[in-house]
C-alpha cells in the first residue's frame, strides 16, 4: 500500500500543474498568456498568421513545465553542445528542430522560396530603386547605435553576450526581414532570438500602422501626387542574368552574405528561367510552408520566461520600433533628395517600401498615393525598392556577420 500511494505522489509531483508552484516556474504563466495573446492576433486580427501562429504555439509548447521540449542548456554560450544533444533522454523534439536555425538551414531556405516568388523586373526596369532600398537600410545603423549605448545601462541583462553582438541582432529589425532577424541572432546573440524574432515578425505585421504616418509626415501633399511613368518592358534574358550577376557580386563583395543572397537568386532563378517550374513550384509552395512551420515553432521555444520577462525585452521591443521607422524614413527622405536632381521625379512614397517587408511595403505605398490621387498607380514603382530591400537587409546581415562573428 505505501508503495502505490508513494507511486502516486510521484506522479502528482510529476505534473506540470504542481511544477507550477516550483521556484520561477510562475513566470510561466505569464509567457503562456503572452502566446495566447499572439495566437488571438494571428487568428482573429490576421497579424502575420503563417508566421506568428507557428511561433505563438512554439513559445507555448516552451513554457509548459514539465513537457521538456526544449533546453536552453543545449545550446549555452551560443554553441551546439553536441555530447548533451545525444542524450535522448534529456533532449526533446524543439532541441533536434531548432538545429535548422542555430545551424542556419531554415532562414537560407525561406529566401530561397522568397526569390521564387518575387519579380525583379520593376527593379531591373528602373536600377535607381536600388538606392531607395539601400536608404531604407539606414534603421538598421540608427537602431545598431542606439542599442550600443542602450545595452550599456547597468540593470540590462546581457547574459554573457558581447554589446555590439547584441546591438547588430536588434539593428537587423529594421530591415523588416524575419528570417534575415533570426539568421543573424541564431549566430552573434543565440539567447535574445525569442524576443527578437518576436518584435520582428509583430512590426512586419503592422506595417500598414506604422509605416503612413512617418510617410505623410515626411512629404508635402503635392509629392504625393506626383504620378510616375509606365516602366519599360524587361526581357527574359535579363531577368535570367540578374540572378546570376548579383549572386557573383555580392558574394565575391561580401562574402558573409553569401548564403542568404545566393539562395535568394537561386529560388528567383528557379521562377524565371523557364526550364524548372516543377523546382520553382516546389519551392514557392511545399519547401517554403514546411520550413515555415519549423522556423516559427522554433524561434516561439527560444521564447523562455527566463530570457522573455526582463528589461532586455522591452528595451528590444522599443528600439525595434525606431529600427522600422528609421527605415521607413530613410528611403522617403532619399527619395526627396534624388527629385533634387532628377527630371522625371520620383514618388516619395515608394521609398518607404525599401524595408523588405514584400509586397505588404508596397501596397502601403500604393494605398497613400491613391488617397491623394486616385489616378495614381504606385504599386510596381514600390515593387522596385521592395525587392531591393530584401538584397540589402541580407548584405547589411552580412556585414554584421563578417564584423563580429
Amino acid at each position: 500500500m505505501d508503495q502505490i500511494w508513494s507511486t502516486v505522489l510521484d506522479f502528482l509531483r510529476s505534473m506540470g500543474f504542481a511544477q507550477l508552484f516550483v521556484g520561477d516556474n510562475w513566470k510561466c504563466l505569464i509567457m503562456i498568456a503572452v502566446a495566447c495573446i499572439l495566437l488571438y492576433l494571428a487568428i482573429v486580427k490576421k497579424f502575420e498568421p503563417l508566421l506568428l501562429v507557428p511561433i505563438g504555439f512554439g513559445m507555448l509548447l516552451t513554457n509548459l513545465p514539465g513537457a521538456g521540449l526544449f533546453h536552453e542548456s543545449l545550446f549555452a554560450g551560443g554553441h551546439v553542445n553536441w555530447e548533451l544533444l545525444g542524450d535522448t533522454a534529456n533532449t526533446g523534439l524543439l532541441d533536434y528542430l531548432y538545429l535548422g536555425v542555430k545551424l542556419g538551414i531554415y532562414p537560407c531556405l525561406i529566401f530561397m522560396g522568397v526569390g521564387a516568388m518575387t519579380d525583379f523586373g520593376p527593379l531591373i526596369a528602373n536600377p535607381k530603386s536600388l538606392l531607395l532600398g539601400a536608404a531604407a537600410q539606414l534603421g538598421i545603423y540608427v537602431a545598431f547605435t542606439l542599442a550600443i549605448l542602450v545595452f550599456q545601462l547597468p540593470f540590462m541583462n546581457l547574459q554573457g553576450t558581447p554589446i555590439q553582438n547584441i546591438a547588430a541582432s536588434i539593428g537587423i529589425i529594421g530591415g523588416a526581414d524575419g528570417p534575415t532577424a533570426i539568421l543573424v541572432t541564431s549566430q552573434l546573440a543565440p539567447s535574445f532570438l525569442g524576443p527578437i524574432a518576436v518584435a520582428a515578425y509583430s512590426y512586419m505585421a503592422l506595417v500598414p500602422v506604422i509605416q503612413p504616418p512617418i510617410m505623410r509626415a515626411l512629404t508635402s501633399k503635392q509629392e504625393r501626387m506626383i504620378v510616375m511613368a509606365q516602366l519599360r518592358p524587361v526581357s527574359q534574358a535579363e531577368k535570367i542574368l540578374f540572378p546570376i550577376v548579383v549572386t557573383i557580386f555580392v558574394s565575391l563583395l561580401i562574402p558573409s552574405a553569401a548564403p542568404l543572397v545566393g539562395c535568394l537568386m537561386l529560388g528567383n532563378l528557379f521562377r524565371e528561367c523557364g526550364v524548372t517550374e516543377r523546382l520553382s513550384k516546389t519551392v514557392q509552395n511545399e519547401l517554403c510552408n514546411i520550413v515555415t512551420i519549423f522556423l516559427g515553432v522554433c524561434v516561439g521555444a527560444t521564447a523562455t520566461a527566463s530570457t522573455f520577462i526582463n528589461w532586455t525585452t522591452l528595451a528590444i521591443i522599443a528600439l525595434g520600433v525606431i529600427a522600422f521607422m528609421g527605415g521607413t524614413a530613410g528611403g522617403v527622405l532619399l527619395a526627396k533628395f534624388m527629385n533634387l536632381f532628377l527630371k522625371q521625379k520620383i514618388n516619395p512614397l515608394i521609398g518607404s517600401a525599401g524595408v523588405s517587408a514584400v509586397p505588404m511595403a508596397a501596397r502601403v505605398s500604393q494605398v497613400v498615393g491613391q488617397k491623394e490621387n486616385p489616378k495614381n498607380f504606385l504599386l510596381m514603382h514600390a515593387m522596385g525598392p521592395n525587392v531591393a530591400g530584401v538584397i540589402g537587409s541580407a548584405i547589411a546581415a552580412g556585414v554584421f556577420l563578417s564584423l563580429f562573428r
